[in-house]
């Protein structure tokens, strides 16, 4: 690790030739995200925005995958509770995962989500945050919120329906059906799909290209698409993180959460 970039618990940051590798490092669960990775994350983010020496970012996952999303035993068990007495996702969602969303597509330069394995729910949503995305043939993408009976969150309703049009986007909430690499270039959720072999050399030498590029046309053309697409992100994140209260609220949730911990198909009632 380069001597100027700090260090953190839950994420590792590598920095060369002005560009910049964030790593969520929970490989034990697929990184998905718990206290401690959201502050790490916006932590890092922050860093990176901050720092003109750093001209392009790589945001990217340990071991298996980029991110299976939220880690649910940290959500059910969190001292964040709702006056219902359940778990209090608009606060965790506005004052944790929101602030990490908005700063990637405020920063001034631009971001890259290199995705191999899963990008699932807050997973997704990070990624498509990212101005370019790329994948490996084994990656996969899912909204996996209504599978325990959530909503999407973190920008994801906004930021599939903006790449792939309100017909995939519906399915891809509805269902809850992965779609692998090759179907997501197809549809435009993605930018490029590369062979595992080659994956990483394919990532380092997009990193740098765009560190080496015109880094105030990058950041023009980030503010243009930002007007056109998300200049209402910041009502619209507020938006889903009320539905999602909502649905925490559900018994379907408690279902949800309970079918996934024991490993069995959940039983819905619509309630």
């Amino acid at each position: 690790m380069a001597p100027s970039a700090p260090a953190y618990r839950t994420v590792n940051l590598r920095l060369e030739a002005g560009a910049a590798t964030i790593e969520l490092n929970r490989p034990e669960s697929l990184n998905a995200w718990n206290r401690q990775l959201g502050l790490d994350l916006l932590a890092a983010v922050e860093h990176v925005a901050g720092d003109p020496a750093i001209r392009a970012v790589v945001i990217r996952g340990a071991g298996r995958g980029f991110s299976s999303g939220a880690d649910l035993r940290d959500i059910s068990g969190s001292e964040d509770r709702a006056p219902d007495g359940r778990p209090d996702v608009r606060r965790i969602l506005t004052d944790r995962y929101h602030p990490i969303i908005t700063a990637i597509r405020r920063m001034e330069k631009p971001v890259v989500a290199a995705v191999h394995g899963p990008a699932v729910g807050i997973g997704l949503s990070l990624a498509l945050a990212c101005d370019l995305v790329v994948a490996a043939r084994s990656a996969y993408f899912l909204l996996a919120f209504v599978n325990v009976g959530l909503v999407p969150d973190g920008g994801a309703s906004a930021f599939v329906a903006s790449r792939v049009g309100i017909t995939r986007a519906a399915e891809m909430a509805m269902l809850g059906e992965r779609v692998p690499a090759a179907k997501a270039l197809d549809w435009g959720l993605i930018n490029a799909v590369h062979e595992d072999e080659s994956f990483d050399e394919a990532v380092a030498e997009l990193a740098r290209r765009l560190a080496q590029g015109p880094t105030a046309s990058y950041d023009g053309s980030k503010r243009e698409l930002e007007h056109w697409f998300y200049r209402e992100l910041a009502g619209h994140l507020d938006l889903e993180a009320g539905v999602q209260q909502e649905m925490v609220a559900t018994a379907d949730f408690l279902e949800g959460v309970a079918a996934f911990v024991e490993k069995r198909p959940a039983r819905f009632a619509g309630s």
